[in-house]
C-alpha cells in the first residue's frame, strides 16, 4: 500500500523512511475561493442547483507526489460551496468502471475507488477531519487528534453529526459488461459538526481561509468471471487537489486554501497566505529535526547542527528573521520572526508539527 494511513490502520512498519524524509520548501499550496449560496442546496448527488452551477471547478486532480510526475489518468475535480447551516463539496470523477463493494459506515473506504475530504480549520496541522465516500454512497469519517506520523491515533468513533451526503451514477455500477461514463458526489457538512474543534468561527467569516484538501483513491481492476477484481500486487493510486509532495495525506500543511466569500459569485480573488514563508521555513526544520533524530537518536540542540539538512538561507524572504531553537528532553519549539503587514508576528512549531502563531 502507498497510504500511510492504511500501513498504520493495519499495524504495518512500511513507509517509516518517507514520513522521516526531510520535505523540500513546498510551492504555495491551491487555492479555491468559495461563495455563499443564496438558494437552497438538495443533496442528491447531481449538483444541479444555481450554487453550483454559478460556482468554479477546481483545478485537476493531479498525483499525491506532485502534477510533474504523471498524469491521472481518469479527470477529477471539485466545486465549494457554503451557507449559514452547511460547508458543501460537489466532486466530479470520471470513470469508465464503476466499482465499489463495502456497505456498511464506516468500513476502510479506500479499500475501494473512494473521494476523501480533509479539513484543518485552523491549519494547525492537529484536530483535522476526514470524510471518505465510495461509488454506493458509503462513508467513513473519523478525527485526527494529530497526524500518524507524530504518533497520531485515529477517532473512529467520532461522527459529523447531521452530515448528509450522496453520489450519482453515469453508468453502471459493479458490471464490466460495458464502458461507464463516472460519478459525481455531493456533500453538506454542518457548520456545527465542523466548528466542534475548529477553534475559529464556524461558519467563517468573510475572507477567512481554511485549510482543505481532496484526494481520490483508483485501484487497478481485472475482469474475473464477470466481475471486477482488483490486480494482485498492485498498488493503488492516488490522485489529490493539492499535491503533497509525498504519499502521504496526513501532511495538513500541504493541503490547499478555501477562501470563504460572501462576495457574488466570481468577483472575489485568491489571497495567498502571507504567513507562508514563516510555516515553510518551520516545517523545514520540523522535518530536519525528524531525519537528525533517526541518525542520531536525539534532537539536535541548534540549527546549526541542522545546517545540512535544512534548505539554503539564501530562499527564505527576508521578512523572516530571528529563528531559534530550544530542545528539553523528548521536546523542541523552534520558532521564527515574521514581518508582516500588521507588525511582526512570532510563529512556533514543536515535535509533533502543531504550529501555531502569538
Amino acid at each position: 500500500m502507498r497510504r500511510v494511513a492504511f500501513a498504520l490502520l493495519l499495524g504495518v512498519g512500511g513507509l517509516a523512511v518517507d514520513a522521516q524524509t526531510p520535505a523540500p520548501r513546498a510551492q504555495h499550496p491551491r487555492g479555491y475561493v468559495a461563495y455563499r449560496s443564496t438558494s437552497a442546496v438538495a443533496i442528491d448527488g447531481r449538483l444541479a442547483e444555481p450554487a453550483w452551477l454559478s460556482a468554479d471547478w477546481t483545478e485537476p486532480f493531479v498525483d499525491i507526489e506532485g502534477e510533474a510526475l504523471r498524469n491521472p489518468s481518469n479527470l477529477t475535480r471539485v466545486k465549494m460551496a457554503w451557507d449559514e447551516s452547511n460547508f458543501y463539496i460537489g466532486a466530479l470523477l470520471a470513470e469508465p468502471h464503476l466499482w465499489a463493494t463495502l456497505k456498511a459506515h464506516d468500513s476502510v473506504i479506500f479499500r475501494d475507488n473512494d473521494f476523501e475530504v480533509f479539513i484543518d480549520p485552523n491549519g494547525d496541522n492537529h484536530e483535522y477531519y476526514e470524510l471518505e465516500i465510495n461509488a454506493l454512497g458509503t462513508t467513513w469519517d473519523l478525527l485526527l487528534p494529530k497526524p500518524y506520523k507524530d504518533d497520531g491515533k485515529a477517532v473512529n468513533g467520532w461522527e459529523i453529526a447531521g452530515m448528509k451526503a450522496a453520489v450519482n451514477l453515469d453508468g453502471t455500477l459493479n458490471d464490466p459488461s460495458d464502458v461507464d461514463r463516472g460519478w459525481t458526489v455531493e456533500i453538506a457538512l454542518p457548520w456545527k459538526a465542523l466548528g466542534e474543534l475548529a477553534r475559529r468561527p464556524s461558519p467563517p467569516k468573510d475572507g477567512d481561509q481554511w485549510r482543505v484538501n481532496f484526494s481520490r483513491v483508483q485501484w487497478p481492476l481485472k475482469t474475473v468471471s464477470n466481475r471486477y477484481e482488483k490486480v494482485p500486487n498492485t498498488k493503488e493510486d492516488n490522485w489529490v487537489w493539492s499535491p503533497q509532495g509525498v504519499i502521504d495525506m496526513h501532511r495538513p500543511e500541504r493541503w490547499g486554501y478555501v477562501q470563504f466569500s460572501t462576495a457574488t459569485a466570481g468577483s472575489a480573488s485568491f489571497r495567498r497566505d502571507p504567513s507562508a514563508a514563516a510555516r515553510d521555513y518551520l516545517h523545514a526544520v520540523y522535518y530536519a529535526q525528524r531525519e537528525f533524530r533517526r541518525v542520531n537518536k536525539r534532537w539536535a540542540a541548534t540549527l546549526k547542527e541542522l545546517e545540512r539538512l535544512l534548505p539554503s538561507p539564501g530562499i527564505w524572504p527576508d521578512s523572516l528573521s530571528v529563528p531559534a531553537l530550544s530542545v528539553a528532553g523528548d521536546q523542541f519549539q523552534a520558532s521564527v520572526s515574521l514581518m508582516a503587514r500588521d507588525g511582526v508576528e512570532h510563529w512556533h512549531i514543536r515535535q509533533d508539527s502543531l504550529i501555531w502563531k502569538d
